[in-house]
């Protein structure tokens, strides 16, 4: 996985071909990139997210940003139920408990 300005790709390594390509994820526009090294898909990574900021500069538009912060979440009443009522009994929102949760879950 690398990382820039903001923006993740993701790599697989094509065996016929003897080289590295790549993906920005988590966008509608697409940003590809690729390199026979590392140090070569390092590099070209950088471009492009560097070439599709610019072109989104040309374009006046904003470059769209991998990752808003917000996402949905859909659970069953039950379990909406449960959280809502543990949340209350904190004395937290229903959001705070869950950023909780999954801080406890990804940074463990």
């Amino acid at each position: 996985m690398l990382r820039y300005k903001g923006y993740t790709g993701i790599v697989e390594y094509d065996p016929d071909g003897k080289i590295f390509t790549g993906d920005v994820v988590d966008l509608y526009d697409v940003i590809t990139f690729q390199g026979r090294t590392p140090a070569e898909l390092e590099q070209s990574f950088r471009d492009s997210i560097d070439f599709y900021l610019e072109m989104c500069a040309q374009d006046h538009r904003q470059p769209e940003k991998p990752f808003s912060g917000r996402f949905n979440v859909r659970l069953t009443p039950d379990l909406h139920r449960k959280i809502a009522v543990k949340a209350v009994s904190q004395n937290i929102s229903l959001n705070q408990l869950v950023v909780e949760a999954l801080k406890k879950e990804v940074m463990e």
